[in-house]
Order: C-alpha cells, then structure tokens, then sequence
C-alpha cells in the first residue's frame, strides 16, 4: 500500500495530514526518507515518523457505527463550541467521518480510520445509496410521485432511484428517499422543492450498513457481513479509478 495510507491505517495521522509529514521529510522507510506515493508493506518495512518506529495496524482499520443524534456537528472542532460527532465516540488518531450529515438531520453515519475507504465511499462514481426517512407536513404521496421524475435544484437535477409515502403509528406523513449521491443537505432541499416542511430528518441506511434499532448517541462495530459489502464497494471504485487513469 502507499505510504500514505500506511500511516494511516496505523494510526500516525489522516490521509492527508500523512501525505503532508511526508512531503516535509519526516517520514522514513528502511532508513531511507520516504516520498509521497511511495509502496510500502507495513509488515517487512521499517518505517520512522520523526524517528520513532510505527506499528503497523495488526488488526485492519477502525470502523464506527454511530447513530448521529440532532443538535451535533459533523466536524472535528466546532468554533461555537457544540457537540461534535467525535464527542460521542472513542477517538483515534486518523478517525474520519464517511458521509457528512447536517447539525439537524440524524441517522446512521461510520467512521473510519481507512481514509481511502472514506474517499472510495463518499466518491460520486461509487453511487453508494443513501435512504433518507422525512417526517414532512404537506402531501407526500404526491411529493413521492414527483421526486422520481426528477427535482431541479440550484446546483442541478437531484433524481431520486426510488421514493415512497407512508404514514406512520402516529399519524405523521414520512417520505422515504433513495439517493446516490451526496449533495449538500439536499433531501431538505428536495423537499422544499416539492413543497413539504421537514419536522424531522434521518438517514437509516448507509450502503450497506443500515441504522436499525441503534439508539441515539450510541455505536457499535460493523458486523462481518458490513465489511464485507463495504470492501466490495471500494474495490468497485479503484478498479473504476485504474481504468480512467491507467498506470
């Protein structure tokens, strides 16, 4: 694997800030100062930050399920001082969120310690679908109707891949959205659009990993089966990312 990605499977830094140690020449592989893209394999490799050996990540990246409560930012550090995603889970150095979510929307978002994997994830070209449940005041049947044929929005068409209205126990109109891409808050942007006021907003499904019954606030790990789905999707976009730009 590349360096840079070395380092921060390891722990030492984010993707980016890892490419920067190296490009300042603060990284060294078998007593050779490293260069940025260089391969390196962190298990027969001898590799230095600042001199000191790193320890290779013996048991693969760190994956986070988290259940993203309203009221908290999606971000490391908050000017204003509010609670941030990292304030509700165990943080390591090099954890990212995959997939922001607005300070109001809740729902199911990962976080990982595998940059690449968050890049690969949040790619347009992966279309991972995102499933957005609305409670809305207006007509959602009809809004649902519209939404597949397509909403303009300022920046273009927003085209869900499938929308439905329901209502639920309490009587509250819901619409669910299916979206592969990742505009910024567009399901409340759609919505508007078609004429609905959002009271609430949660993303249940992530690609393959879906919100379930996790309670606000809280994390659990992916299961085997998770992994598995999201290896397969970043695979999907390297080989789509080799074949745009060969050798």
């Amino acid at each position: 694997m590349r360096i840079h990605r070395a380092l921060a499977r390891a722990g030492i830094a984010s993707r980016r800030k890892a490419e920067d140690l190296v490009r300042a020449g603060r990284v060294a592989v078998n007593g050779v100062v490293a260069t940025v893209g260089q391969v390196v394999d962190p298990e027969t490799d001898t590799i230095r930050v600042d001199g000191r050996p790193v320890i290779p990540a013996r048991h693969g990246a760190t994956w986070i399920v988290l259940h993203k409560p309203a009221g908290v930012m999606t971000t490391r550090h908050d000017p204003e001082g509010r609670r941030t995603v990292f304030d509700l889970v165990s943080d390591s150095p090099g954890l990212t969120y995959v997939g922001r979510l607005d300070f109001l929307t809740e729902g199911v978002m990962l976080l990982t310690t595998d940059g690449d994997a968050a890049h690969a994830l949040t790619h347009p070209s992966t279309e991972v679908e995102r499933v957005y449940e609305a409670t809305v005041r207006g007509d959602a049947r009809r809004a649902a109707r519209e939404a597949v044929k397509g909403v303009p929005l300022g920046d273009g068409m927003a085209t869900p891949s499938w929308a439905r209205a329901r209502t639920d126990a309490a009587g509250h109109s819901i619409l669910e959205l299916g979206l592969a891409e990742g505009r910024k808050r567009e399901v409340r942007r759609i919505c508007r659009a078609l004429g609905l006021d959002v009271e609430r907003l949660v993303r249940t499904r992530f690609g393959p990993v879906e919100l379930g019954s996790l309670p606000s606030g809280r994390t659990r790990p992916l299961t085997s089966a998770e992994r598995d789905a999201i290896d397969v999707l970043v695979s999907v976009q390297a080989r789509r990312k080799h074949a745009a730009h060969p050798g």
